[in-house]
């Protein structure tokens, strides 16, 4: 039964089925910033503040390479999202199938090709040579984690679409809780250092990857019966999947570049403000995990809803979301405006780097309002399969980057760098609001 938003006593159906996904996935996404401030803590309390440059240069290769595998996650969402809304089960069995081989062929093609990977990442990323070194340390343990981290990409994308989110938060909670307890054991223990950061990630992501397999044999065993591995020699089969998925691989790619880039210039301007860069896009990452609940769950609500053909569903969805950004939004604003020195103490015990943060701040208080509009949007246009109107607005906000950053980069420094990426932010949320309109009418449900 599907919702008429003319009917008042339905939004706070709407209301529930919104926050019965985003809650999980939010404390879900949630860990994954707070195990990256787990790793900032352990290696910013080490001997040298150099191990903190180190994680954020390898996690940018890392973010490089497996966000070039979102499509993973996000199409098989969108999918699913669809078929499940038709009640479609051969569908929703065969979309698990086709995006696991990809996941899996992927995850091994990396590990074939990371000392490649490695070279021409740290080529473009410039640091010290010291950093560069710490850096490898990570980059070289952590690669093999890669089949099951693409693994669970495939995983949680095909729960979210199937409406279940407690299952990958408990999942994340499981994978957190054993990362975060090996590197304490492996560094404070063992005295490994960031090796022994590197090794905990990846004893979790099989852990993770695991617990999914034997969660999905006992829960959704009933789907067993529509298993069919000839699916997976029919090309034919993987055409619109990979027709989605190459925006989306654009879209991701434009995405990874304004990261990769905005950390390769915050260290050719030395290892302070590398380090304070890092520190306060943590802040970014940990409103980005807390959006992206909501995200998912216009994922799982827009594909169903378009699945179920439901017009009235779709159109009090989309509403509905953006009350709840703008609420988030907010809150988030207060909490870096009161508390932005005090999280950034617990982060790190270096004085100096915490001074010069002062310098920049004001950019971290403008995050959640320029960019929330966004992350919805991104939801909804990934459950209606709109791929392509994402990747042409991800392009235009990456554009606005990059030449505001260019052509004032001498004048004003790293000031221009942090907003550059605030417009970039503000940029697809803007031009994903103009989309819209067609993209839900070309849905056939608005």
């Amino acid at each position: 039964m599907y919702l008429s938003y003319n009917n008042r006593t339905f939004v706070p159906v709407m209301n529930r089925s919104i926050l019965r996904l985003a809650i999980p996935n939010i404390i879900s996404n949630i860990t994954v910033p707070l195990l990256g401030m787990v790793d900032m803590f352990i290696v910013g309390h080490l001997d040298s503040e150099d191990y903190i440059g180190a994680i954020a240069l390898a996690t940018m290769i890392f973010n490089f390479i497996y966000w070039s595998f979102s499509f993973l996650r996000m199409g098989t969402s969108g999918f699913t999202a669809q078929a499940y809304g038709a009640e479609n089960q051969r569908e929703q069995t065969n979309i698990l199938l086709r995006s696991m081989m990809v996941a899996m062929l992927a995850g091994i093609l990396v590990i074939a090709l990371q000392y490649f990977i490695a070279s021409v990442g740290f080529y473009f990323l410039n640091a010290e040579p010291i950093v560069k070194t710490y850096a490898s340390e990570y980059f070289y343990i952590y690669v093999w984690a890669a089949p099951a981290v693409l693994g669970m990409y495939t995983f949680n994308g095909w729960y979210i679409g199937m409406q279940n989110a407690k299952i990958p938060m408990l999942v994340a909670i499981g994978v957190n809780l054993v990362n975060i307890a090996l590197s304490f054991t492996f560094v404070y223990g063992l005295n490994m250092k960031i090796d022994g950061v590197a090794l905990a990630s990846v004893c979790a992501q099989y852990t993770g990857f695991l617990s999914f397999i034997l969660v999905w044999h006992f829960q959704y065993g009933k789907l067993k019966q529509y298993i069919d591995f000839k699916v997976l020699k029919n090309l034919a089969s993987y055409i619109p999947f990979f027709k989605v998925n190459s925006d989306i691989f654009i879209r991701t790619m434009a995405l990874v570049a304004v990261t990769t880039f905005f950390m390769s210039a915050s260290s050719k301007a030395g290892n302070d403000i590398l380090a304070v860069n890092a520190l306060l896009m943590q802040m970014f990452i940990l409103f980005s995990y807390m959006m992206d609940g909501f995200a998912y769950a216009a994922e799982a609500l827009t594909g169903k809803f378009i699945g179920a053909g439901s017009r009235a569903s779709l159109h009090l969805l989309v509403k509905r979301l953006f009350i709840w950004g703008t609420i988030i939004a907010s809150l988030f604003t207060l909490i870096y405006a009161l508390f932005l020195n005090d999280i950034l103490s617990i982060l790190t015990d270096k004085p100096n780097i915490i001074e010069l943060s002062k310098n920049y701040q004001f950019w971290v208080l403008l995050i959640p309002v320029a960019g929330f509009p966004a992350f919805l949007w991104d939801g909804i246009f990934v459950g209606a399969t709109a791929s392509h109107q994402m990747r042409n607005s991800m392009l235009i906000a990456v554009g606005c980057f990059f030449l505001l950053y260019f052509f004032f980069h001498d004048i004003i420094a790293n000031n221009i760098l942090w907003l550059a990426f605030i417009v970039y932010l503000a940029m697809r949320g803007i031009v994903q609001t103009f989309m819209a309109p067609a993209v839900l009418k070309d849905a056939g449900t608005y």
